[in-house]
């Protein structure tokens, strides 16, 4: 394992040899103002960006594929599209697959820092070489202008308070990093008006901490986002930034802001074929991945009040929303009509054909005799509460939905509204 042939730690690689970005991690555990994640944007080049999220098991599948047709990929990595330790399960177990079959291969990481610390030693176990942590601020008055908040556990933290925890778990992390002699990029974005004037003071810090590269990142306004209306850093002012910093530490002058599906040699054009074997990847079943079969039943089907939630009761609900790929893109295709209430078994007898090409149905509640016939019919029924979006590509991915299981359920009708019909 030759580490000098990192294509973003050293300049002199980057022309010849690869990375693959595996997009294995969906969830974020920060906010932050200057980002909109889109996963399925695929003309764009910036982090949070992905055409597909993969499980571990479907992300092998893709990888094989990259290395028989790209051969100078020399490191593995994950970045996102959320952060790879709001996602520890899915990450490591990728990390782990992918050194068992390619032992030789590098792998690497790109991380925010805020769950990184409780995971340091599975990364050197898995003999993961380099990290990269992005430390925008090293003032929590500043980081709370670059941050909306932080998720800590089970708890929301925002402002100050949010932005030292933040700061105060990335220092713990980069400290065990270096301890176990992992090579440690930190990212630092240069955002007009915030912290332009600070950056040379994180470059600081992290020189005093033994951090091998430091790369001053230009903003890039991102719509959707709280800084969409921010202009871009000057080139002036980038060069100006890089040079303090680089009184203190080594910098990284070539970075093309990848995406967290990106694959092939650092600002390559996006290999067109293999962006369509990431999304045929993504609708592999997970079960059957290794075998490379697809699914028959590709869609997902949604009990939904107002199309943003997942949060009606089976037997409440008129229609159902159907999501499923197309144009490259996890999307709405359409709202089914369900089955007249009343009908006893034949009603659901005739929405398991209404949706016969949906894999899952993700509903609020559900009482025994739907439960027992879509499930007979090949249905996977998850009872859940949140985001449709979420569950809609946690479902696509492969990825769990543990935290949106309903934790306290009630006997059918108890969640309904009152309309009497409940599941008959």
């Amino acid at each position: 394992m030759n580490f000098d042939n990192h294509p973003c730690f050293n300049p002199n690689a980057c022309k010849s040899f690869g990375r693959v970005h595996l997009p294995v991690a969906p969830r974020c555990n920060i906010q932050c103002k200057f980002c909109n994640r889109k996963f399925d944007c695929v003309n764009e080049t910036r982090p949070g960006v992905t055409s597909a999220v993969l499980s571990p098991a479907q992300a092998m599948v893709y990888l094989d594929e990259v290395f028989a047709k790209k051969g100078n990929i020399s490191v593995v990595g994950i970045a996102g599209p959320g952060d790879p330790f709001a996602n520890p399960a899915e990450t490591l177990e990728t990390l782990s697959l992918t050194r068992e079959k390619y032992p030789d291969v590098m792998l690497c990481l790109a991380t925010n820092g805020l769950n990184l610390y409780p995971y340091v030693h599975d990364l050197k176990r898995l003999n993961v070489s380099h990290v990269t942590v992005t430390v925008n601020a090293i003032d929590p008055a500043i980081g709370a202008h670059i941050y909306s908040w932080m998720r800590v556990g089970k708890r929301v933290v925002r402002s100050e308070a949010g932005a030292a925890v933040l700061l105060e778990r990335q220092l713990e992390a980069i400290q065990a990093l270096k301890a176990e002699d992992m090579i440690v990029k930190v990212n630092s974005i240069i955002i007009p008006g915030i912290n332009e004037d600070h950056i040379v003071e994180v470059a600081k810090k992290m020189s005093g901490m033994g951090v091998d590269l430091f790369n001053a990142m230009p903003y890039a306004p991102n719509p959707g986002s709280d800084f969409e209306n921010l202009p871009e850093p000057s080139k002036e002012t980038v060069s100006k930034v890089r040079g303090e910093a680089s009184q203190f530490v080594k910098q990284m002058r070539h970075c093309t802001r990848c995406r967290a599906d990106a694959v092939g040699l650092l600002g390559e054009e996006h290999d067109q074929g293999l962006m369509k074997t990431l999304q045929a990847c993504q609708r592999l079943d997970v079960e059957q991945a290794v075998a490379g079969e697809v699914s028959s039943r590709p869609c997902v089907a949604v009990a939904s009040m107002e199309g943003v939630l997942v949060n009606q009761h089976l037997g409440e609900a008129e229609t159902l929303l159907v999501y499923g790929e197309k144009d490259g893109r996890v999307q709405l295709l359409e709202a089914r009509t369900t089955p007249a209430a009343g009908g006893g078994m034949e009603r659901w007898e005739q929405l398991a054909e209404t949706i016969s090409d949906c894999g899952t149905l993700l509903v609020s509640g559900i009482g025994p005799n739907p439960q027992q016939v879509l499930s007979e019919s090949g249905v996977k029924v998850l009872e859940i509460e949140g985001l449709i979006d979420e569950a809609v590509r946690a479902v696509f991915a492969g990825q769990p939905l543990n935290h949106m299981v309903k934790r306290s359920l009630t006997a059918c009708g108890g969640a309904c509204g009152g309309n009497g019909m409940g599941c008959g």
